[in-house]
């Protein structure tokens, strides 16, 4: 036989499964070989594919330790000792013990964690958050504690707008969490708001006025029951308080007043609602009880009320000589005649917002701002949606020259109205080098006089581009060639309001916002210029 022929045939007998396993198959004896029994690994066989799986395998040496030495304390103490002296064993090493991981949250400095939670209250308030976050772990806890996360709260209880019943239960209990919560975390308070407490007021403001001596800006919001006696308390123990809002709240004249008396000479900021009591708090403002009063909003209720408000425009000018925004919105009112010998008041010389906006058509006139605005030449924000007896003439004629927003829409009253039909480029001329808003929505101004007007944006002095933003066109007279100049005039313009403008094609009679939108619009009005030539 060649040797060649030898070695296959040894390799055949050696491969080849032994006579004598008849109770096993070939194909097992193969997969013994493969995988021998014992070695704690599993086969599994499809038809395309083996996989070869690790099985439990040994025991670990620690369990067998811990379950010896289980053993031993349950043998009698006479049988384990000849044990012991029998096999003598080495005592494993001792492990470092190890306790709860604390997670990363107990890692991080306080210092940081404050950071981070002052971000969160700053963006999102600290309710719900800190409450939220104190029953996360010590650490947490420790950081949302810290007074000075807790500087401006929003109180309002949870079953608000429900049955009298419950809302008086739920100011309860809320008001007996607020017991132990203020004395701990409100200490450093600056700002709170009350919005929608009926029954509780006063004991909430009592507790304030005890816990809180840093508060500066107090806000109530559709709350009864505040007695004189109540802001009285709380201006006398909070010396920083300078900033009051009352407004949709049910508050006596008299303790407004009395307030005003005890904290006029450090108040800023006046919110107050227009109703049949309003007349006795502008009478204190009229005495000169807040001198350093810069900003003054009166506004219109729920319910409307149809009696005019007559200010007495130089009474409150000498009043009130430090004022820096004055808002009368959505009210009634005209000024009070000055007499016989008309003698121009002292002006708001720090004036920098007047808002007369409202709803319906107003009495003011060019000759009313006239009064309000010859002593503010550093007026910014001028706002008079609704004034259509003011002319283009009466505001150039006002003494601010850097004024920045101007607001002179009409809102569903322009088709009842005699409207002016010129003197707009008026404004735009004055203007042009600093006004970044400019509404002239429902205004009657003809095609050309508003081409006129904003065509000054596109020749503004220094060769600087304008600053202007944001145009509202709404139901205006403008065309598509006025349109497009003023876009490619104005690279930073951000909105464009052209609804209702019937000299526009269709499709383009919407409001522009943001940079791609306006110059989509550009495109749009460039390839109709010639159709509709």
């Amino acid at each position: 036989m060649a040797p060649g022929a030898a070695r296959r045939a040894r390799r055949r007998v050696r491969g080849a499964p032994p006579a004598g396993a008849r109770a096993r198959s070939a194909e097992d004896w193969w997969w013994d070989r493969l995988v021998p029994r014992g070695s704690g690994y599993h086969l599994l066989q499809s038809d395309s594919m083996l996989l070869l799986l690790p099985g439990p395998g040994p025991a670990r040496p620690r369990a067998q330790r811990r379950a010896a030495r289980r053993a031993q304390r349950l043998l009698p103490a006479a049988a384990r000792a000849p044990a012991a002296k029998a096999r003598p064993r080495a005592a494993p090493a001792p492990e470092p013990p190890r306790g709860p991981d604390p997670g990363w949250g107990d890692r991080i400095p306080l210092e940081i964690l404050l950071q981070i939670f002052g971000l969160l209250v700053a963006a999102e308030g600290p309710m719900p958050f800190l409450g939220r976050a104190a029953r996360v772990c010590r650490r947490w806890h420790e950081a949302a504690s810290q007074p000075a996360l807790w500087h401006t709260v929003t109180l309002s209880p949870p079953l608000a707008g429900r049955p009298a019943k419950s809302g008086a239960k739920a100011e309860k209990k809320l008001l007996a969490s607020l017991e132990w919560l203020m004395p701990s975390r409100f200490s450093q308070l600056q700002r709170l708001t009350l919005i929608h407490w009926k029954s509780q007021v006063h004991p909430v403001l009592k507790l304030v006025s005890e816990c809180c001596p840093r508060l500066t800006f107090l806000k109530l919001s559709d709350c009864h029951g505040v007695t004189p006696d109540t802001l009285v308390m709380l201006a006398k123990a909070c010396s920083q308080l300078h900033s009051l809002d009352i407004q949709h709240s049910m508050v006596e004249s008299t303790a407004v007043v009395n307030f005003l008396e005890e904290a006029g000479p450090r108040m800023r900021k006046l919110w107050l609602t227009y109703s049949s009591q309003t007349t006795a708090i502008l009478g204190a403002l009229l005495g000169s009880c807040c001198p350093r009063l810069q900003v003054l909003e009166v506004s219109t209720g729920i319910s409307r009320n149809s009696t005019p408000l007559q200010l007495p425009v130089e009474a409150l000018q000498k009043g009130c000589p430090q004022l820096q925004v004055l808002r009368l919105l959505n009210l009634m009112w005209l000024p009070k005649p000055a007499g016989r010998v008309v003698a121009p008041g002292p002006g708001f010389p720090s004036l920098e917002e007047l808002c007369l906006a409202g709803s319906t058509c107003n009495f003011v006139s060019d000759e009313a701002l006239g009064r309000l605005l010859h002593g503010s030449p550093s007026l910014r924000l001028l706002d008079l949606r609704g004034c259509a007896r003011i002319t283009p003439a009466g505001l150039c004629d006002l003494p601010c020259q850097e004024l920045q927003q101007l607001h002179l829409g009409l809102y569903g009253m322009s088709d009842r109205l005699t409207l002016a039909k010129e003197g707009s480029h008026l404004l735009t001329h004055k203007w042009r080098h600093s006004l970044r808003e400019l509404d002239l929505s429902g205004q009657g101004f003809s095609e050309k006089d508003l081409e006129q007007a904003l065509a000054a944006f596109s020749a503004t002095p220094g060769g600087s581009p304008p600053a202007l933003c944001s145009v509202n066109l709404r139901g205006t007279r403008v065309t598509p060639s006025t349109v497009s100049s003023v876009i490619s005039s104005c690279p930073g313009l951000l909105y464009l309001n052209l609804e209702s403008c019937r000299c526009l094609p269709r499709g383009l009679k919407r409001a522009y916002r943001g940079q791609e939108e306006v110059q989509w619009c550009l495109e749009q009005l460039l390839t109709s210029l010639p159709s509709s030539g």
